[in-house]
């Protein structure tokens, strides 16, 4: 069952029920994140940067299309990983990818209060909570799909997975 290694399982596929758990969870995080008025672009580029963070291919082959879908322009995916440097990244944006990477990069120290503290510039706290949900949870999926080797998913395949 699963990846081309029989020791390395599709996890998804070996504990369906905690998949299954795992994308309602995710599923209300995404609708918790446009309630507290968070877009669609916004999420997708949150989850874009992390997956790219984790190295996933898996999941960067699902929302870097799921992005696009959104409406975030081709510039912005083009220069994401160096979005620091970029000045085509609105301020909620930036604060979005700071908390997100403060969420993905854990072995880098930093100081939770002040990228708060930042981020509440731009971001209502409802709105911080709904992006650090979503950052913890791509966080997972980027996991799910790296342990169990997931396949890179093509065109057609993404766009059905953005619906």
């Amino acid at each position: 069952m699963g990846g081309m290694n029989a020791n390395r399982p599709f996890i998804d596929k070996s504990h369906p029920e905690v998949y299954k758990a795992a994308v309602a969870a995710a599923s209300a995080t995404r609708k918790a994140a446009v309630e507290a008025g968070l877009d669609i672009g916004l999420i997708e580029l949150i989850n874009t940067r992390v997956s790219q963070i984790n190295g996933c291919h898996t999941c960067l082959s699902i929302h870097v299309p799921a992005a696009r879908k959104a409406g975030v322009d081709q510039l912005k995916l083009d220069v994401l990983a160096a979005w620091r440097e970029s000045h085509i990244f609105d301020d909620r944006e930036r604060s979005a990818l700071l908390l997100a990477e403060s969420l993905t990069n854990l072995d880098v120290p930093v100081d939770r209060d002040e990228i708060a503290a930042e981020a509440g510039q731009h971001l209502s706290t409802e709105q911080i909570a709904a992006v650090e949900w979503i950052a913890t949870f791509i966080n997972a999926f980027n996991r799910i799909s790296i342990a169990s080797n997931h396949p890179t998913v093509g065109a057609k395949k993404a766009a059905q997975l953005a619906d």
